[in-house]
């Protein structure tokens, strides 16, 4: 089954030429799950993968760089006739939120709930959970860890005809769990194999409960605005340098990190190369690359970046941002204090 990461929106506070403002489409088999909505992620989708009907929206934190699209985007969906339910999650004061901005912008005709979230509750979903970690922000704010259900072991069909089993369909009622003449599913499978684990920091500070609750994530996407220099400022305002994005990764034990929200301050390059000095396996999406989460059996994490799509020798896509140098980003442009979110 499919598990991946889309990166609608990269960038943090401001938006530029080449990074949108903050938003995933995490994809798993035929669910789509959208975590945060900054303005101009419709628009986003649009020029990419196309505006997908989503199943569920997740919000991280009130700042309006993490939320401003979501009425728009709600809107869209009425207007395409959306009649199944949507849930919107996010921390404490979500709901008035939404409320007032739908207040102004119309309600929709499909049913639409807005569930605010405490830190540690889980959301039980078909083959995996998600789970809501209380970040270190300004004010209310929450990471999310999504992890599958541990998978059946490797069913040994050599182990099953010792034990006296017949090839045919008490092959496939052991599999399922079941015991057959005395032959226990115990007895013929393999031990239980981890589901994967994918872990989204929001906005934040370094924090001890991220950094718990990332344990051995397949994959940790943390938030990196400052670089090493501006520690200070990074402290002050709530976020993390790159290097301490890279050092929750390493005490984690995760297995690719991968850097969002990323100011237009400085080239992409230098938060990544700060970065890779304490945990060498870090990337740093831009906008429209995908993270493909394979089963660990079938490999490791891997970045996939847009510009580098097979298009079956079509021309790129009307619009798609230019990719100039390696990360894909201009030269540093000022980014006002009071601009930061």
């Amino acid at each position: 089954m499919e598990l991946s990461v889309f990166f609608a929106g990269t960038g943090g506070s401001l938006p530029s030429q080449r990074r949108g403002l903050p938003a995933l489409l995490v994809r798993r088999g035929g669910e789509r799950i959208l975590i945060d909505c900054g303005e101009g992620t419709q628009r986003q989708l649009l020029r990419s993968i196309g505006l997908t009907d989503v199943d569920e929206i997740l919000i991280t934190h009130l700042h309006a760089d993490h939320w401003l699209g979501l009425p728009g985007m709600l809107k869209t969906f009425d207007l395409c006739d959306r009649d199944r339910p949507l849930h919107v999650h996010g921390p404490r004061g979500l709901r008035d939120l939404v409320q007032g901005v739908m207040r102004y912008a119309g309600a929709t005709g499909f049913p639409l709930y807005v569930v605010e979230l405490e830190d540690g509750e889980i959301l039980e979903r078909d083959g995996y959970e998600i789970e809501a970690v209380a970040v270190s922000h300004r004010g209310p704010a929450l990471g999310y860890v999504l992890h599958e259900h541990d998978r059946p072991g490797v069913f040994d069909p050599e182990r099953a005809r010792a034990a006296g089993l017949a090839e045919g369909p008490d092959f496939g009622r052991v599999q399922r769990g079941e015991t057959v003449d005395g032959v226990t599913p115990e007895m013929v499978m393999g031990p239980t194999r981890p589901g994967r684990k994918l872990t989204i920091s929001g906005d934040t500070r370094p924090c001890e409960a991220l950094r718990g609750a990332a344990h051995r994530s397949d994959v940790l996407i943390h938030e990196a605005t400052f670089a090493v220099a501006e520690a200070e400022r990074a402290a002050q305002t709530g976020h993390s340098t790159s290097t301490q994005a890279a050092g929750v990764a390493r005490d984690a034990g995760v297995t690719l990190l991968a850097l969002n929200h990323l100011s237009i301050r400085y080239p992409a390059s230098v938060i990544r190369d700060e970065a890779r000095e304490i945990f060498p396996n870090t990337v740093l999406p831009r906008d429209f690359d995908t993270i493909e989460i394979p089963f660990a059996e079938r490999g490791e994490p891997e970045l996939r970046r847009w510009s580098e799509r097979d298009t079956g020798g079509a021309l790129p896509l009307s619009g798609a941002p230019a990719q100039p140098d390696p990360e894909g980003d201009g030269p540093p442009l000022a980014d006002p204090a009071d601009t930061v979110r």
